[in-house]
């Protein structure tokens, strides 16, 4: 298993000629240039990222870390705290939004147990990591050590390193947590220097008082933070989840080995932009599926200089916008693999 220091220097750079070459390529395509737009860009992107403009049809996975929160206690969420442990099994048997997606979409679902706060029972299908039953209150103090912290992020590059030997060539992020839609609005509130209620949305539901009182407790948790830019690991300890940290190693293992990663909503999107804080030039490997309803999302995506491919109103997380956005990384890859050139279709081009 790599340390997250390796990793770290594992990162390459985008491949600039390969975008090129897949840019030029798809210019001789029996089309006006540019004429298929963001799906033309999108093929572009996966070379720089692939390292090649000879791109083959993308081998589909969705990952979806499950952790709980500490800070659930304060009333932050529409749902009781079991609610984690029962969606992990829920994600096994098959019977989630993101198994019903994943499976429209070809894409090989993993469930990974990174801080359940009950045991879940033995089984195969639950790749279990368990740092910690659960983050702390980061209301009253750290959610995690920073060694927890480095744990779970080197779960991830583990996990990212696996699937890269399995053959996976894409990568969609999710999650399940109780309450995450809390340590994730702290995390952009604190990486970006945005006010809580700037970044903080409805969650799962909650209403007018549960959000002010959300928005409270983010203002709390930050301050006690101390957030310093210099110590960006600092930040994801103190203010993140175990499975936001899982999703960031899995962003910084993938970006090593030059595998896309289509980050979901809110959640993931916080994970991959701590990524980024503690790992800048994993940023590459980035794109973003859809825009969420939550705001913290747009600022989020701003940050990371990411345009999202849908914006269709999805507000679930567990990875299910990557897996529809999965379909549009494939139409691009086949359209550069697919599609026949004027040379060879003996069609005359532009005069």
């Amino acid at each position: 298993m790599k340390t997250l220091e390796q990793a770290l220097e594992a990162i390459p750079t985008p491949d600039l000629a390969a975008a090129r070459e897949a840019q030029a390529r798809l210019d001789a395509k029996t089309k006006p240039p540019g004429s298929l737009g963001r799906l033309e860009e999108l093929a572009c992107a996966l070379a720089a990222i692939r390292g090649t403009a000879d791109l083959e049809l993308p081998v589909k996975a969705l990952v979806v870390m499950a952790g709980d929160h500490g800070v659930a206690e304060e009333g932050v969420s529409a749902f009781p705290q079991e609610v984690t442990g029962q969606m992990v099994l829920n994600f096994v048997r098959g019977g989630a939004g993101v198994n019903v997606l994943g499976r429209l979409a070809g894409a090989r679902v993993v469930v990974v147990d990174m801080g359940v706060k009950a045991p879940l029972p033995a089984d195969p299908a639950i790749r279990s990591v368990r740092v910690a039953p659960g983050t702390r209150n980061l209301a009253r103090g750290p959610a995690m050590t920073r060694a927890e912290a480095t744990r779970a992020l080197e779960a991830g590059v583990a996990i990212a390193d696996e699937l890269a030997r399995d053959g996976v060539t894409l990568v969609g992020l999710g999650e399940m947590g109780i309450a995450n839609t809390t340590p994730a609005s702290a995390l952009v509130a604190a990486y970006l220097g945005l006010a809580p209620e700037e970044v903080t949305g409805r969650g799962t539901g909650i209403d007018d008082a549960t959000h002010r009182r959300k928005v409270a407790v983010i203002r709390r948790a930050v301050e006690l933070a101390a957030p310093d830019a210099a110590d960006p690991l600092g930040t994801l300890a103190s203010l993140g989840g175990l499975e936001l940290a899982g999703l960031a190693g899995l962003v910084i293992g993938c970006a090593a080995r030059r595998v896309p990663v289509l980050m979901d909503g809110f959640i993931s999107t916080a994970a991959a932009l701590a990524a980024t804080r503690v790992a800048p030039a994993c940023a590459y490997a980035l794109l973003a599926s859809h825009m969420s309803v939550e705001p913290g999302h747009r600022a989020a995506l701003a940050a990371l200089d990411r345009r999202p491919l849908l914006d269709l109103g999805l507000r679930l997380g567990e990875g299910t916008g990557g897996a529809l956005a999965m379909h549009l990384v494939e139409a691009s890859v086949r359209v550069l693999r697919e599609m026949a050139t004027f040379a060879s279709a003996g069609v005359s081009g532009k005069a």
